[in-house]
């Protein structure tokens, strides 16, 4: 189909004047027409049948013996932002084996086209560029900036550039809304998963997922059987609790730092049980996991659509917790408070803090207070139960042990 845009001018001159220098334009350049496609995911839908069906709805925008010169089509959300897609191995695209060849992804295609000599970009509609409005307009304008024309096989050819314009604009709002809405009905989804207490994701070091008899299930459905809902249960190995509980109380008693805490559970093998070793990443996760609590949270992190491994975390206000307990607790919801506390002093200043958390912690015990007075850039006045004392910012241990036999002494 001949795109409106060749057609003869109806206002033609009253004779014929071709035969004047200036009658014909300057040729363009010549017409290479690419194609874009993208399906959501290869698990729900399926790329095999998806992606040739909107070449061939494509295609109808091709001129008359002309052909795609390349092929630009993804499997990946349309909520993604076109630098982010196409990051898949090519080895997931081959195992596909979708009948259409790929020449890339649309990032592709935005960095080829002007290399490429691209001239049209044929999609079946405007969501398969995107589904966020935002992020097809870029794309568009990117492309024009680069003199590809954008051409959606759904939109209506011939009339009035304003009509083409409406059709479009009203698509991309439809996808977004679309997008929206799904958005909404899946977190509402997922909110109502935990609440119930089913896990998402894998379980903790110290449980097991294990199905949940009393949880309703889908038989069928579109896409086959629903996944079975899973509770958190504890492990086999009930030393695994023992770990757990050892190593928050090393955070939350000892204020030590996460390399600290791996070595002294690697010391310990027969009591402290792991798979193959005791890493920094696995004991910061662990001691951050709220479910190890007994509660069911969710959307702790915000990880990005099918990138394992890539995310990261939301406000700890817009986490979902479940109303009650509803797996054995490891600790209790005050001790991961307190966790979570020394973390972030750590962090913060890590001497300072822990020299002065050991020392509240030794006269604690001791029934006494430490409220600090004033500071300076190396000492700070303390009032340690009734008596004000001037120590170094940290305060050494030797100094702690005789604070406390003092205090000691004087009761």
């Amino acid at each position: 189909m001949r795109h409106a845009a060749t057609r003869l001018s109806p206002f033609r001159p009253p004779v014929d004047l071709s035969d004047l220098p200036n009658f014909a334009h300057a040729p363009g350049r010549p017409r290479c027409s690419v194609f874009v496609g993208r399906v959501s995911t290869k698990d729900n839908q399926n790329p095999a049948t998806s992606i040739p069906r909107q070449v061939l709805y494509a295609s109808a925008c091709l001129e008359e013996g002309e052909e795609f010169a390349a092929y630009f089509w993804d499997v990946e959300s349309g909520m993604l932002p076109p630098e982010l897609r196409g990051l898949r191995p090519h080895k997931m695209y081959d195992a596909l084996e979708v009948p259409v060849p790929r020449t890339g992804g649309l990032q592709d295609l935005v960095e080829r086209s002007e290399q490429l000599g691209v001239t049209h970009a044929l999609a079946e509609r405007s969501d398969r560029l995107a589904r966020a409005m935002l992020t097809s307009l870029t794309v568009e304008h990117e492309l024009e900036r680069l003199g590809v024309q954008v051409i959606y096989a759904n939109e209506p050819t011939g009339g009035t550039e304003s009509g083409r314009l409406r059709t479009r604009r009203y698509g991309q709002v439809e996808a977004e809304i679309y997008r929206t809405t799904l958005m909404e009905m899946s977190m509402g989804g997922q909110v109502q998963h935990a609440i119930n207490g089913w896990n998402h994701g894998y379980p903790p070091y110290p449980y097991v997922a294990v199905l949940d008899e009393s949880a309703p299930r889908q038989e069928g459905g579109r896409f086959g059987p629903a996944r079975p809902k899973k509770k958190l249960a504890p492990h086999s190995d009930p030393r695994r609790f023992d770990a757990a509980r050892e190593m928050h109380r090393l955070r939350r008693e000892e204020y030590l730092k996460t390399p600290d805490i791996v070595a002294a559970l690697a010391s310990e093998p027969d009591r402290y049980p792991i798979d193959k070793q005791w890493t920094v990443n696995l004991v910061n996760g662990l001691i951050a996991n709220p479910k190890l609590t007994g509660y069911q949270v969710y959307n702790r992190k915000a990880a990005r659509t099918g990138r394992a491994g890539e995310s990261r975390l939301n406000p700890l206000s817009e986490w979902i917790w479940s109303p009650r307990v509803t797996h054995e607790p490891v600790i209790s919801v005050d001790e991961w408070k307190a966790a979570q506390q020394v973390t972030a002093g750590l962090k913060a200043g890590a001497a300072e803090y822990v020299s002065l958390q050991r020392l509240r912690a030794a006269v604690g015990r001791l029934g006494l207070t430490v409220t600090p007075v004033r500071s300076g850039s190396t000492h700070t006045v303390y009032l340690v139960g009734e008596q004000q004392v001037v120590l170094p910012n940290p305060i050494p241990d030797a100094l702690i042990r005789q604070i406390v036999d003092d205090a000691r002494a004087a009761s």
